[in-house]
């Protein structure tokens, strides 16, 4: 097995059985993982901002930064590879509510709103999720079988 870090910001896919990626410190990011299981290739995105308006420049420097640029990179990767859409499982996990208890700013709903409005508007459905809160998530994906496991914070480790 080898572990695969997805960073902040950051997004990686992969048609190799013996990997396992890997993205922790999921607070009001959202970490977003698709796999095909017939063809074994899975990516994960780990994105901070739903908007790239907001910095146009950090957006072409660093397009997994932002939900509207990440989430369609992340898909456009896995079908490079090999993927196909119709047979995607996708799994969302994050969008807690951390260091901003008034929900003054709603990072973590907002990331997971333009997630919602952006796969209903490409018909595409989320098989599982585990989102808001106010935990820390580290979320793992193997390659060989897509399946998902959440560590959070104060639970310990799930199958998503």
């Amino acid at each position: 097995m080898s572990l695969v870090t997805v960073g902040i910001a950051d997004l990686k896919v992969s048609n190799n059985p013996e990997d396992t990626l890997v993205t922790y410190s999921l607070g009001s990011c959202i970490g977003l993982a698709v796999y095909d299981p017939v063809a074994k290739i899975g990516g994960m995105l780990h994105y901070m901002l739903p908007d790239s308006s907001i910095n146009q420049e950090k957006a072409e420097k660093n397009p997994a930064m932002f939900a509207n640029k990440g989430i369609p990179l992340l898909f456009k990767q896995c079908y490079s590879l090999g993927a196909d859409k119709k047979r995607m499982i996708i799994k969302v996990a994050g969008g807690s509510q951390i260091m901003d208890d008034a929900g003054t700013f709603n990072i973590g709903k907002r990331n997971y709103a333009i997630l919602r409005k952006m796969f209903w508007k490409n018909n595409v459905m989320i098989d599982g999720e585990d989102i808001g809160g106010n935990c820390n998530r580290t979320m793992y994906m193997q390659i060989d079988d897509g399946k998902i496991n959440l560590k959070i914070s104060k639970k310990g480790m799930v199958e998503l």
